[in-house]
């Protein structure tokens, strides 16, 4: 419950937040509240995730892309996300997150987020998006390119990240590759 209440106040701050061009890094600041806490007394590395999904709306409606979003009857979906922690953020702790779009494979736009304590990293994740039509089916990513503008010169996806975003991705049946599980 309380993540969704963040994310109505983010909502609504997101509206009075400084604009940002599209592949802009925009700041979101939160502070670390009793129900983000696992039992260690540390925030819980699920809540990163929830707090970064906050993250990524504010930037989409600060940059200016989810209206473009809405406007063509489109959303993003995760396919895949991977984080990694460097220090724990304690309760009541501020911190902000910093989110950019980062660039986009043959199927999929790729974000980062950073947790953030006076310029220090603490987490990090990268996020696998694809991009859906509410008509049914997906974005082609040269109509997403069209509508949100090729990514800046300088500004590219790391090679580790695509085999990333490869080597993690599902078969779209369940006897198309091994698993673990059998």
């Amino acid at each position: 419950m309380h993540m969704l209440l963040r994310t109505i106040l983010h909502v609504w701050l997101s509206r009075f937040g400084k604009r940002a061009g599209h592949y802009d890094v925009v700041s979101t600041r939160f502070r670390v509240l009793p129900t983000d806490l696992d039992v260690l007394r540390h925030m819980n590395n699920g809540v990163y995730l929830s707090i970064f999904d906050v993250g990524r709306f504010d930037m989409l409606r600060r940059n200016g892309v989810w209206q473009i979003f809405e406007d063509r009857g489109w959303y993003p979906v995760v396919a895949s996300e991977t984080i990694t922690f460097r220090k724990s953020l304690k309760l009541w702790q501020r911190f902000a997150v910093e989110s950019r779009i980062i660039g986009f494979d043959d199927r999929a736009a790729y974000v980062q987020h950073r947790a953030v304590v006076d310029g220090e990293i603490y987490a990090e994740a990268f996020i696998k998006a694809r991009f859906l039509k509410r008509a049914g089916g997906t974005v082609p990513l040269a109509e997403l390119l069209d509508a949100v503008g090729r990514t800046p010169v300088g500004l590219e996806l790391p090679e580790w990240l695509i085999r990333w975003g490869d080597d993690v991705r599902l078969p779209s049946t369940r006897t198309a590759a091994p698993s673990v599980w059998e």
